[in-house]
């Protein structure tokens, strides 16, 4: 690192404080989308459970089976809707103030995702101990939570970066919220509310290699006390794929559209 590079490093850290700070203003101010990121997994658990839960079957306890996938379509579609902040700020004019001011240009992006992370973490933790209302009981060792708590922060990491990518990418941020629908439909043609061998053949191979289905598997031996071995490299190499992808995208869009 150069001495340039170094003097320049308080100011970065500060820059980025500042504006991860204001992410999370945001997300609580905007009361709105934190209910519908809380609210709408919820619903879901509450409608397979109750609905459907008595007509599936799995091989074990339909709620000991669904919860994990409903924890990850609370990581999944929260973290999706950040590139709706990250369009409006393109688009309202938070950039071009931004590039007249003695800031690191990429601070925004980051405050995003690193403000996503951190609403999603509580949305999630919120949607667990819903679950654990309803009788859900999990078997994860402390080392297990651990590596569940790494492996959703790692993923919410890349979705959100995606979704970053996606609002850099898009004009309005109506167009941006799309990329929430595309992500909440993957988990139902996975195996997070009946196991893949029940779907029609052709729905099958897509349904076992998709992302969701390794997260999911993962995430569940996790909880509750199943094998992970199987399916914790594939769900690693998604996550962090995700992550490199959408940090690569985010970076050549947003020199893109800052240099308008």
């Amino acid at each position: 690192m150069t001495a340039s590079e170094t003097t320049r490093l308080p100011g970065v850290i500060v820059d980025v404080s500042a504006l991860v700070g204001r992410g999370l203003r945001r997300s609580v101010r905007s009361v709105d989308a934190l209910i519908t990121a809380i609210l709408l997994p919820v619903l879901i658990l509450l409608a397979f459970v109750y609905v459907f839960g008595g007509a599936i079957e799995t091989g074990t306890r339909y709620l000991t089976y669904v919860v994990p996938g409903i924890i990850l379509i609370c990581a999944a579609f929260g973290s999706a809707s950040t590139g709706v902040g990250v369009n409006q700020d393109m688009t309202t004019g938070m950039i071009a103030r931004l590039r007249s001011l003695p800031v690191l240009g990429s601070a925004v992006l980051i405050g995003h995702i690193v403000a996503s992370v951190a609403r999603n973490l509580v949305s999630t933790t919120i949607v667990v101990a819903v679950s654990l209302l309803l009788g859900f009981r999990p078997t994860a060792s402390v080392l297990d939570w651990v590596a569940l708590v790494g492996l959703l922060v790692l993923f919410m990491s890349g979705v959100s970066a995606l979704s970053a990518a996606f609002g850099l990418l898009v004009t309005n941020a109506e167009a941006a919220g799309a990329f929430s629908f595309v992500v909440l439909f993957l988990p139902y043609v996975s195996s997070t509310f009946v196991p893949p061998e029940t779907m029609p053949v052709f729905l099958q191979g897509f349904a076992r290699h998709q992302p969701m289905t390794p997260l999911v598997e993962t995430i569940r031996g996790l909880l509750v006390d199943g094998p992970v071995s199987g399916s914790a490299p594939a769900a690693l190499a998604w996550a962090a794929g995700f992550l490199v992808v959408g940090v690569a995208a985010c970076g050549v869009l947003f020199r893109r559209r800052a240099s308008r």
